[in-house]
């Protein structure tokens, strides 16, 4: 897999073509950016310099310094700007409604009564029945992942 991709617009920022990027951190693995279009104020993106498109593609070290960047942009959120609350979001594929193929973490400052409004129904349909088959099969899939 090639470090960056042509099509891939956030990894026109990784090699300074995007002069639109308001970024805000940069380092060898990682790079931090306000979006175009930002939810709110203060909503950050975090991805990594390699071209990866979805979490599936991560690899254990990509993920632990996505994740390393993520907190400390988190923190940097909440002692600037001060919100009342904070949501990370990753989404993975157009049904989670990805947009950019390049894996990316939303780090979005939280105000009560902010535009966003929630972003979870406040409750589900799914019978105990459901929610047991999903739960059985999630953890034998999980069972099989700890004996590799």
């Amino acid at each position: 897999m090639s470090d960056t991709r042509n099509d891939c617009p956030f990894c026109e920022i990784v090699v300074n073509e995007d002069s639109d990027a308001r970024e805000i951190y940069r380092d060898a693995e990682t790079i931090a950016f306000f979006p175009t279009e930002p939810a709110i104020l203060g909503h950050t993106m975090v991805i990594p310099r390699r071209h990866v498109p979805d979490i599936w593609e991560l690899d254990e070290n990509t993920a632990a310094r996505l994740a390393s960047t993520t907190l400390a942009i988190a923190s940097a959120i909440r002692d600037t700007i001060k919100p009342d609350g904070l949501n990370v979001i990753q989404s993975n594929g157009a049904a989670a409604s990805q947009t950019v193929m390049h894996v990316h973490v939303h780090v979005v400052p939280r105000w009560e009564n902010d535009r966003i409004g929630r972003i979870w129904p406040p409750e589900s349909d799914y019978s105990e029945a459901q929610k047991d088959v999903a739960w059985e099969a999630l953890r034998g899939a999980v069972r099989k992942l700890k004996t590799k």
